[in-house]
This record gives C-alpha cells, structure tokens and sequence, in this order.
C-alpha cells in the first residue's frame, strides 16, 4: 500500500513540475525499416514475443562484423518519443546495438494527464515480462555479445531500468536516470550488476533522500553503486523537450558519465 502511495505521489509531483514538456510523439509502424540516420548505423522495427502477445520496439545497430554490446533503452512516460529513438541512435554510433521498448504498446502522449494515465494503467508484471523478453530477444541476436547486455531509462524508464536489474540476474549493468529506487535490501540483493545513478539536486519527485537511502541499502548487502547528484537541477535536466527544466551543459555531462560507465562495464 506505501509503495502505490508513493507512486501516486510521485505522478503528481512529475505531473506539475514538468506540465510544460512537449515531445512530439509518434507510433511505431509494423516489420518496416525506418530510416538510417547515417552509413554507421541501421535502424528498424522489430516484434519479440512477450508472453502471449508481439510487441514492437526500435532497434538501432552499428554496421560491421563482430559482436557488439547492448542495451535495452527505456521511455519516460511519454512512450517512445522520437528523442528516445535519438537515444538509441546515438548508442548505436558509439557501438551499442540499442533496442528502445515500448511498454506501452504503442500508445505515446506529449500530455502530461495522459502520461498519468498511461503509468496508472500499465500493469507491472506485464512490463516486467516485457523487460524480460527484451533481454531474450536481444540475447538471441547473433550480432550481440551476450555477456554484455545492460540497461537504461529515464523518469519512469529509470525505474523500470531499475527493475530490469531486479529481475534479470544476466544483467550486466543498469543506469537509472532520475527513476524510482528502492531502499529493501531484502529486494537489492537480487541485483547483480553495478548500477549508476543520474539525478538532480533539486528533483522534488525523487529527493536526494531517497537516493542517498538506497546508496546507504546497496552498500549494506555489497552492491556496487555509482551517484551521481548534479546542482541546480531538478528532474528529468536531460530531456531537450523539457523547456522548464532542461540544461545543456550539465545533460552533456551526465551523458560523459554514462557513456564513461558503459565503456567500462559494458565495452
């Protein structure tokens, strides 16, 4: 009952702090290619079984032979943006095959009502499967390096990037920007990768508090964590499309601290 309290507390809190985002948002089309940003990377739709259902996601792919590492990229609850879809490519540049889900099966919104009403309606078990299906989806391409498979999300991305690391013991790392952690360690001791942490100082839907507190529960059963707080800065800093609250220069040095932590645990 607290963890659904909380949880509606914090929609609240994301809902009036950061009203004035726009995201043009767009659905994913069935089994074709999209587009290919540059000769460095190929990007398509893909369907995975998930359950009983298909769902599509985004994959974007370095050209070249070899095994690459990768990356199961998750949405804020706008859905999969185009900015998400940016994200992927750029992963891709850098050598990551990078498959952005859609846990909402399609459905995006630039409203932040409709972004409340699409976290309150999904069910956690079913995007906790899909977060699972991912991982075996991706651990069957041939072009990817199995041993090297992480995660990452923003807002509520970051929290089931979080759970992806909760629930699949094979994860070799997971990056939770400004996303819901937990403080059980009971539950931390199921992760079984390093984990980074990207947040803002002055977040009001997640405090300082609440990350220092699973720092403190990580660090009791052995976790390897990594914190990073940035000044002046509240939540979801990294999101271009977030007018009231976007920075520049300090979402370009979170992103040298995710891709320094990638380099080091993922290439």
């Amino acid at each position: 009952m607290k963890i659904v309290l909380k949880l509606f507390v914090l929609l609240l809190i994301m809902y009036s702090s950061i009203v004035n985002v726009a995201i043009a948002a767009k659905e994913i089309a069935g089994g074709s290619k999209e587009r290919q940003e540059e000769d460095s990377i190929e990007t398509s739709t893909v369907w995975y079984v998930s359950g009983t259902d298909s769902v599509g996601a985004y994959l974007a792919v370095p050209k070249g032979e070899g095994k690459f590492p990768a990356l199961i990229v998750i949405h804020e609850w706008w859905g999969l943006t185009p900015w998400m879809k940016g994200n992927a490519d750029s992963f891709a540049k850098k050598g990551y095959i990078a498959l952005a889900i859609d846990l909402y099966r399609g459905k995006s919104t630039s409203d932040p009502k409709e972004a409340m009403d699409l976290v309150k309606n999904l069910p956690k078990e079913r995007a906790i499967t899909d977060l699972k299906s991912a991982y075996n989806y991706l651990s069957n391409l041939t072009s990817v390096d199995t041993q090297k498979i992480g995660s990452i999300g923003w807002c509520f991305g970051g929290g089931y990037s979080f759970q992806a690391a909760l629930n699949i013991p094979q994860l070799t790392m997971c990056i939770v920007n400004y996303g819901t952690l937990s403080s059980d360690e009971n539950l931390i001791k199921n992760i079984h990768c390093p984990v980074l942490c990207i947040f803002g100082e002055e977040d009001k839907a997640i405090p300082p508090a609440d990350v220092k507190a699973f720092d403190k529960a990580a660090k009791n059963v052995g976790l390897k964590v990594d914190i990073k707080f940035f000044p002046g800065v509240g939540h979801a800093f990294m999101n271009p499309g977030n007018t009231a609250g976007y920075k520049k220069e300090t979402a370009d040095s979170a992103w040298e601290d995710i891709y320094t932590f990638l380099d080091k645990n993922l290439k």
